[in-house]
């Protein structure tokens, strides 16, 4: 199996990025389009990977993206974390590395989403507040928190 490497990711990898979640979007029935796949590519250009600390999962020395984590740092808020191929340690490697960057850390996640559900409970984050809705999606979410062992 090549390995996987985790990096601060570059400018040229907003299009990685934003291909993984048009995929994602593609393949979850219950998620709404809202943007287009450009608008998509265009936000991870221009808003995520230069405003935040963001962290790209690749097979092999140059590999593709197979993964990807954005975090506001002062605010220790996961806004992104998503995987080509879920299931394959990747989102585990890339959530260890913002580990290194904060004691808390939080995220919303979608509540229909409950494969990422389970994922973060196995990682130790805990349900605090659930809205209706509250979204661009208009979709049920879930903010859940993680804070480091004293």
């Amino acid at each position: 199996m090549t390995p996987v490497t985790v990096e601060t990711a570059e400018p040229d990898d907003a299009a990685g990025c934003a291909a993984i979640v048009n995929d994602w979007i593609d393949r979850t029935d219950w998620m709404p389009r809202i943007h287009t796949r450009a608008a998509v590519v265009d936000y991870y250009r221009r808003h995520v990977l230069p405003k935040r600390l963001a962290k790209v999962a690749r097979r092999g020395t140059f590999g593709t993206v197979s993964g990807f984590l954005a975090l506001e740092e002062e605010a220790g808020l996961i806004t992104d974390l998503y995987c080509a191929q879920p299931g394959r340690g990747i989102g585990r490697r890339l959530l260890e590395a913002a580990r290194t960057q904060a004691d808390a850390l939080r995220l919303w996640t979608f509540v229909a989403n409950e494969g990422a559900r389970r994922f973060y409970a196995r990682e130790g984050f805990k349900e605090v507040r659930r809205t209706d809705g509250d979204n661009d999606e208009r979709l049920p979410d879930v903010l859940l928190t993680w804070e480091r062992a004293a």
